[in-house]
């Protein structure tokens, strides 16, 4: 068991350094050794782990797939209290704390995007935005968009003001910020939402509510 406990923890050491210099030089210069050195293990123990450079880069974007789900699984159980919308503000905040301080999710949504990475994961922008889209026919359904909002568009303006502040955010962290996203869905909401539901949605997130 102790040997195993190791072993968990020799793989997910190599997961955090690698996704940390995937997300400071790239995929392309980042190289085995130092990834097992920043580690602090053997560059044999990194081949028993993992059989090639794309192989690490498919388990970093593996465990930032599992962060993403989390993070767009949370809203499961309050879907039916808090509505579709306020599920998603939520999710938006928690996302872009994780593209924040979160070096794994970072380097995943990155290396989805990196052309001498393709085929080391899944797409996770993609991903994000398949489930921004079913958020918004959620809320459709609901009845808790503006009659002349099309769930497509709002989809559309989300996913691209998100990958926005992810991209501005890697100069400036100012464009992570919860300050940032409140003022750009307080901006948004009353656009979006169905004017009997507008008072109840928090631009700033529950989380942050509840704090």
């Amino acid at each position: 068991m102790a040997r195993q406990e190791r072993a968990v923890r020799t793989r997910n050491a190599l997961i955090e350094s690698a996704a940390e210099l995937f997300d400071r030089d790239g995929f392309e210069t980042a190289s085995l050794s130092t990834i097992s050195a920043r580690a602090g293990v053997s560059n044999g123990a990194l081949h028993f782990h993992f059989a090639s450079k794309a192989a690490l880069a498919a388990a970093v974007c593996e465990a930032a797939a599992q962060r993403l789900g989390r993070i767009t699984g949370e809203g499961g159980e309050q879907e039916q209290a808090d509505g579709a919308l306020q599920i998603l503000i939520d999710a938006s905040h928690a996302l872009l704390r994780g593209f924040s301080h979160d070096v794994v999710l970072r380097a995943g949504f990155d290396l989805g995007d990196s052309p001498e990475s393709t085929g080391a994961g899944e797409d996770l922008h993609r991903r994000w935005q398949g489930w921004v889209e079913a958020v918004f026919a959620q809320a459709d359904r609901e009845g808790t968009l503006a009659d002349d909002v099309s769930a497509q568009d709002a989809a559309l303006a989300v996913v691209a003001a998100v990958a926005g502040f992810e991209a501005l955010g890697g100069q400036d962290p100012q464009w992570l910020s919860p300050a940032t996203l409140t003022r750009f869905w307080g901006l948004l909401l009353p656009r979006l939402a169905e004017e009997s539901v507008l008072g109840r949605l928090v631009a700033s997130g529950t989380a942050a509510e509840a704090g």
